[in-house]
């Protein structure tokens, strides 16, 4: 069972009587979290397969942390046509989603089908609406940019720590031995904070698109890896370290529909305008109605669309195999057909799921939890103290390196000089197991 605890004074303390064996007072100090959390998740990080899920609360956590303020959110839209009937349609598409109310998915999303049913009528109400949707995506996509020049250019010193705890963020997950496979990483994220810290890190993303100037998504995806020879060898190239694959499942707001193609936008990071960068002579004229940033969410006969088809295809591949392990961060478990994703995955006995969050204010991790019944195979990390980005970074997820130096070293010493408590540990029968504490 999950260890519900509140942050006290000095320490902190379990809530209620049922106080776990590793704290039989009931206190506890940060240290003591971090003894049974770090090993677990380095374990964890070092499974078959590994996969990162991250949502709108990494994006939320760097604005915080660089512009003391919230990012852009989803608020919904106001239509100057059907907006009643829009509003009421979207409402309740999200209750079959299991969601408290609507969003601007849902409002574009049912504007989209309207514009169609009209068209199909010949509705001259169909233009006007199609540009007043026109004119909403274009106001969202510069709401994501203004979150992302809130932590471009916010305080030097916030910036600076802001992004350096991206950087070791992801690198505490792409730091994997050319043994295993690739880290996967998916974000319903909209912004390109994960690409401009995946830069900084100096991790090479491998997504489906081609090309340089405006490159473009293709279906067809071959199995392109990084390598290198080791000096001396020759015919056993070895995998380059710092290679992640890369998918956006609800697309990005430099990703443009231009004819039958999906092509990516030279888009600065924390521009202030979406429209300049449309009239670019190869986007063959494109206009806000063409950007690929809201999914079709709702159904999965909606999701089934290029490219949505092929990113969530890419996601149930990589996390429905044996010995796979997905960690979310920052996903609030608001889109159904990403849940029974992971839903699917965890009928596989041996993969794992870790959910990391700063809050769940909506229940719905907790209502997953318990409906699932997986447990053994289900790690809770939800809380301010453990979701916080920068706390979660630097005392509970694994070093950030390969460093098989201090790895053999402290083998060594374990072996030559082993410590009254890894003697008493090793005569100990503990049951416990982690995924039962968090």
């Amino acid at each position: 069972m999950p260890v519900p605890f509140d942050r006290t004074a000095n320490d902190f303390q379990v809530r209620g009587d049922d106080y776990p064996a590793w704290a039989p007072e009931g206190k506890f100090e940060i240290s003591d979290l971090r003894q049974r959390i770090e090993p677990w998740l380095t374990a964890l990080f070092q499974s078959e397969h590994l996969s990162l899920l991250v949502g709108s609360g990494l994006t939320h956590a760097m604005h915080w942390m660089a512009a003391d303020g919230p990012a852009a959110g989803m608020d919904t839209a106001k239509f100057e046509e059907y907006d009643k009937e829009i509003r009421d349609a979207a409402n309740s598409s999200a209750k079959e989603a299991k969601r408290s109310g609507a969003n601007l998915e849902d409002d574009l999303r049912v504007a989209n089908e309207l514009i169609r049913g009209l068209e199909i009528q010949g509705d001259e109400k169909a233009e006007k609406l199609r540009t007043q949707v026109a004119a909403i995506l274009e106001d969202f996509a510069e709401s994501i940019l203004k979150s992302e020049t809130g932590i471009v250019e916010g305080p030097s010193e916030k910036r600076e720590q802001a992004w350096n705890t991206l950087v070791n963020f992801l690198m505490s997950f792409a730091s994997r031995s050319g043994t295993r496979e690739r880290l996967n990483i998916f974000t319903t994220n909209y912004d390109r904070i994960l690409e401009a810290g995946a830069e900084l890190a100096g991790v090479h993303l491998l997504d489906r698109f081609v090309g340089t100037l405006t490159p473009i998504f293709r279906s067809s995806r071959l199995d392109v890896d990084m390598h290198y020879n080791p000096p001396g060898i020759r015919g056993e190239p070895r995998y380059l370290e710092g290679v992640v694959r890369y998918a956006k499942l609800h697309g990005s707001i430099d990703w443009v529909n231009s004819g039958h193609e999906i092509r990516r936008m030279g888009v600065p990071l924390g521009a202030e305008k979406i429209a300049p960068f449309l009239k670019a002579p190869g986007l063959m004229g494109a206009t806000p109605n063409q950007l690929m940033i809201f999914p079709n969410s709702a159904k999965d006969r909606e999701t089934a669309h290029f490219p949505y088809v092929d990113l969530f295809r890419d996601f149930a591949s990589a996390v429905c195999r044996p010995n796979s392990t997905l960690v979310t961060y920052g996903f609030s478990f608001g889109d159904e057909h990403i849940n029974r994703i992971i839903e699917d995955m965890l009928t596989i006995p041996s993969t794992h799921l870790v959910v990391i969050a700063r809050s769940d204010s909506m229940g719905r991790i907790s209502e997953m939890y318990d409906r699932l019944g997986r447990r053994s195979q289900i790690t809770l990390l939800v809380g301010e103290t453990l979701g916080d980005l920068a706390t979660l970074t630097e005392n509970f997820l694994p070093k950030s390196a390969i460093d098989r130096a201090t790895s053999r070293m402290s083998e060594l010493l374990k072996m030559r000089y082993p410590t009254e408590a890894g003697k008493k540990k090793e005569t100990e029968d503990d049951q416990d197991s982690v995924s039962d504490l968090f």
